[in-house]
């Protein structure tokens, strides 16, 4: 049975929680589905926190739906795009979460362009920090939202087979995904081509397929992951019409598998490079479920890290 309370005053990364810390926050997200979906779809749960979305790497989906959280939870919200402030004139990290934090900011959601960040900065300021990506590191509430829109789709995590596919070197949403799918019990593989696979992923215990047809033959889910151009200093591969030939979902193949798998991912996407339209838009894709899923495992987050205040 899981605890009551997050093993945890900060989510930095799928790494410091446990398997308890997760069903928690899932069967939390339960709740908070059901206030989502009524016509008043506000608590008063965090009625007297003020949170700060600190965002120093552009981002519209994340931002949008942790506000949205936030706002379903009655806490007064500051935002704070670092690309029109101070931090542009050369002001630290630590000055602009300080002078954030005089304002008597309780929580802290963070996204920062270096690994680590929400770490260090938990180490020098009161506030709880929530990690909402950290460079290629991690992306904790991408890969709850992930697993938990799993768990509603095929009833459990343990024991499925889920294959990640594309840009695993570059992406935070991979490592926090295959670190939270083995925490909850799944089988992990990732599949892309080789020089978008890190050396170090076979010590994390995943299997590695380069051939897209035996990775989907193989899964029971496949999540497709956004080719990250802006993070490639140089080129992986040939041209990105020849990474779809090789990589790219389509409904032909689908259909062509000898069983039917379900279809996420974590946005935004590509279409025609990883992912086909027909393939996003159809009955095997829970894309938009992962969307609002996201809404509830974020809510569900704040809230116990907020029950945990001093």
């Amino acid at each position: 049975m899981a605890v009551e309370e997050l093993s945890t005053r900060h989510l930095l990364g799928i790494k410091d929680i446990n398997r308890n810390d997760i069903e928690l926050i899932f069967e939390t997200a339960d709740n908070f589905k059901d206030v989502i979906n009524r016509p008043i779809k506000r608590v008063p749960s965090l009625r007297d926190i003020t949170i700060a979305n600190i965002f120093f790497e552009n981002s519209t989906r994340t931002k949008l739906s942790f506000e949205l959280a936030e706002k379903r939870l009655s806490a007064d919200v500051v935002n704070f795009a670092a690309s029109s402030s101070s931090v542009s004139k050369g002001e630290t990290l630590i000055d602009t979460v300080n002078n954030i934090l005089a304002m008597k900011v309780d929580m802290v959601v963070m996204r920062h362009p270096y690994a680590g960040a929400g770490v260090f900065l938990s180490k020098h300021i009161k506030a709880q920090i929530v990690n909402a990506g950290d460079g290629a590191h991690e992306h904790p509430t991408q890969a709850l939202l992930d697993a938990y829109s799993i768990r509603q789709k095929l009833g459990d995590v343990a024991g499925k087979k889920v294959v990640i596919v594309g840009d695993i070197l570059h992406s935070r949403v991979a490592i926090s995904n295959i670190l939270c799918l083995q925490k909850l019990g799944a089988e992990v593989m990732v599949c892309g081509p080789t020089t978008l696979i890190p050396k170090y992923i076979e010590s994390l215990g995943v299997k590695i397929e380069h051939n897209l047809i035996k990775a989907l033959n193989w899964c029971d889910v496949a999540n497709m992951l956004r080719i990250q151009l802006e993070r490639q200093d140089i080129k992986y591969f040939p041209s990105l019409r020849e990474y779809a030939m090789m990589y790219g979902l389509n409904k032909q193949i689908l259909d062509n598998l000898n069983k039917e798998i379900i279809v996420m991912h974590p946005g935004p996407i590509n279409r025609g490079v990883e992912i086909t339209s027909d393939v996003a838009d159809s009955k095997q894709s829970i894309i938009l479920e992962q969307v609002e899923n996201g809404v509830a495992v974020r809510m569900a987050v704040l809230y116990l890290l907020a029950s945990q205040r001093d």
